[in-house]
């Protein structure tokens, strides 16, 4: 059961983020750290420990720790982003996760962001997104095979990552917005659609028994509701302009079990 998070504090630059898909849109610094705490805040009511990396004014996208590391219950893997402008990242992130796992690296010229890596038991689904390339899906592979990881594929279309399109609800059933990926390779799961009105609502974060989602899609989490999930919803209205949500602001995974400097606690 994970019961650490890592997050990082908002840059004051975070206006400047990468864009894919959106039109840039002003973005209000201040009320994106206080959602930011916020969310810190939800985590650790969930009885998580939060770590909280302090703010990094050169890297305007570095509050979306997700994107730069994967973490299984075995090894953390540091990943290459497909925006080289957030390959400075790492090493801040690095630091934090290599006191509770061991590191193993991808390497550039392969492209792979930990927002297109959904780990559901032990299987692996890698979108293959304008940030991941099948070069980056490899190395992932090869790194988690050892631990007896499968890697799967599933082409993205119409989203910036595989988790913008799809987040486990448990282990079974997954929330999906079936027209921004390739369904066929999540055969077997239990699909609930986002209402389609509201696109983006497929990002959620499932941890310790509740389901965190953004509070401004009330017709997805009706849908929720009624399935009888526990829900948490949090506002990350200005993370959306950043194409971001609920899941990529935080590394949460299991901790091995000893006290260590800079935690939340």
């Amino acid at each position: 059961m994970p019961t650490r998070a890592l997050t990082q504090d908002v840059s004051p630059a975070l206006a400047r983020c990468e864009l894919t898909f959106l039109e840039r849109e002003p973005i209000d610094a201040a009320r994106a750290s206080a959602q930011h705490r916020a969310y810190g805040d939800a985590l650790a009511a969930l009885g998580l420990d939060v770590v909280r990396l302090p703010a990094d004014p050169a890297f305007p996208d570095s509050c979306f720790v997700e994107d730069v590391a994967v973490v299984v219950d075995e090894v953390a893997v540091m990943t290459s982003p497909g925006a080289p402008s957030r390959r400075g990242e790492l090493p801040a992130v690095e630091a934090a996760l290599a006191r509770d796992r061991t590191i193993a690296r991808i390497a550039p010229p392969a492209r792979l962001d930990g927002g297109d890596v959904m780990v559901v038991g032990r299987r692996v689904f890698v979108g293959r997104s304008p940030r991941t390339d099948p070069a980056g899906a490899a190395a992932l592979g090869a790194a988690l095979r050892p631990y007896g990881y499968e890697v799967i594929a599933v082409p993205v279309t119409g989203a910036l990552h595989l988790k913008t399109a799809v987040t486990p609800l448990d282990a079974g059933t997954l929330l999906v917005n079936p027209a921004w990926l390739d369904a066929a390779p999540l055969a077997g799961f239990d699909l609930v659609p986002v209402d389609p009105g509201e696109p983006f609502a497929a990002n959620v974060l499932s941890v310790a028994g509740r389901v965190i989602a953004h509070s401004g899609f009330p017709r997805t989490l009706d849908v929720l509701d009624a399935r009888g999930y526990a829900l948490l919803p949090v506002d990350v209205s200005e993370f959306l302009k950043a194409e971001a949500g609920v899941t990529c602001k935080s590394i949460v995974y299991s901790s091995p079990g000893r006290d260590r400097p800079g935690s939340g606690k």
